[in-house]
């Protein structure tokens, strides 16, 4: 059984095991991680052998960790790292490069119908009637997002948002709420299937499938870090957000959006929580924007999308896709069942 992990920020680690009757059986871990003494890979091997099929990560951690005792260096990867790498191996995980990625870049489309086509999208792929997928969206009008189980009324001033032409939507994964504009904000989804984060706890993936995106800020100039939970930063502030939803089907949704230039008077406007947010980073005054990926960048909107999708279809390869009129029958009737009613939008009031 073969499983991979790269270290977000780090090296890659590899498990290839031989298991018979529920137990590992002999275990090989390399990589391009740096290790000292030599014979601590020997150590790590050995603490592996026996170890049964359903041994939680911690459990393998700990186990790789009480064999290895002082003086030993781990360069680019970790006990858990290692233990990471085992239990993709034994769930039977697949890589990025396992899989032929689809790539759209969406027309424009009003935000419920954005909510409804992640959910379509997903199930798509989850019930192989679509392959993985990136999709980078273009918005038609202004809009708040709100979380799965966020209260419309604690973050949104509902008079602001209507001062301000800004449609309030709810969205099916958790987390918190984003202001975007059309041509300020940059929002990308990932439909995947389940195998390829298996074996990761939800920190752990997110940081796995944010992986890419990290390495195409770097790319341009940008510092950019990973900040758990689900933020991407960098040295002058927070860049983007991302969220997830796991579906019954067998897929996840990973999206994420990300500030390009923002109008921070507008949002704080209309988001509640933004005034306590920003008034927390000491900004005093509202009378400016945010504009992290255009400042950091020097480049405009467009060229910032390009360069991204250039390092993912470098990484894993990229065919051109698009979204059926089928497709968008079925996001359409989501609209109207679920996502633009008030019943969804007031779940949590």
């Amino acid at each position: 059984m073969h499983g991979e992990y790269k270290v977000p920020g780090g090296k890659l680690v590899v498990a290839d095991l031989d298991v018979v009757d529920n137990h590992v059986r002999a275990a090989q871990i390399s990589g391009d991680f740096f290790l000292e003494p030599d014979d601590a890979l020997e150590r790590i091997n050995g603490a592996l052998a026996g170890l049964p099929v359903g041994t939680a990560a911690a459990q393998i951690a700990a186990r790789v960790r009480g064999v290895l005792g002082d003086g030993v260096e781990m360069l680019g990867f970790s006990p858990e790292a290692v233990a990471v790498a085992v239990r993709r191996a034994l769930t039977g995980a697949t890589g990025w490069r396992d899989h032929q990625w689809e790539f759209v870049h969406d027309v424009p489309r009003e935000p419920a119908l954005q909510m409804a086509l992640d959910e379509v999208l997903a199930e798509q792929v989850g019930n192989g009637e679509r392959p993985p997928t990136l999709r980078v969206w273009e918005w038609a009008s202004n809009a708040v997002i709100i979380g799965s189980f966020q209260s419309v009324r604690n973050e949104v001033d509902l008079d602001g948002a209507a001062r301000n032409d800004v449609t309030v939507v709810r969205r099916i994964s958790g987390g918190g709420a984003m202001f975007v504009e059309p041509g300020n904000t940059i929002t990308y989804s990932l439909y995947v299937p389940e195998s390829l984060v298996s074996g990761l706890s939800f920190v752990e993936s997110y940081a796995y499938l944010d992986d890419w995106v990290i390495g195409a800020l770097n790319d341009l100039g940008i510092a950019a870090t990973y900040q758990p939970i689900n933020d991407i930063t960098s040295p002058a502030g927070k860049i983007a957000g991302a969220a997830q939803k796991r579906f019954a089907g067998g897929a996840v949704l990973h999206h994420v959006t990300m500030a390009y230039d923002m109008d921070a008077a507008k949002m704080l406007d209309v988001l509640r929580i933004g005034r306590e947010k920003l008034s927390d980073k000491g900004t005093t005054s509202a009378n400016k924007r945010v504009d992290p990926l255009r400042s950091q960048t020097g480049l405009d909107r467009a060229d910032v999308i390009e360069r991204m999708v250039g390092t993912f279809k470098a990484r894993y390869g990229l065919a051109p896709g698009a979204i059926d009129d089928a497709t968008v029958e079925l996001a359409d009737d989501r609209v109207r069942t679920k996502f633009g009613t008030e019943e969804w939008l007031t779940r949590v009031p």
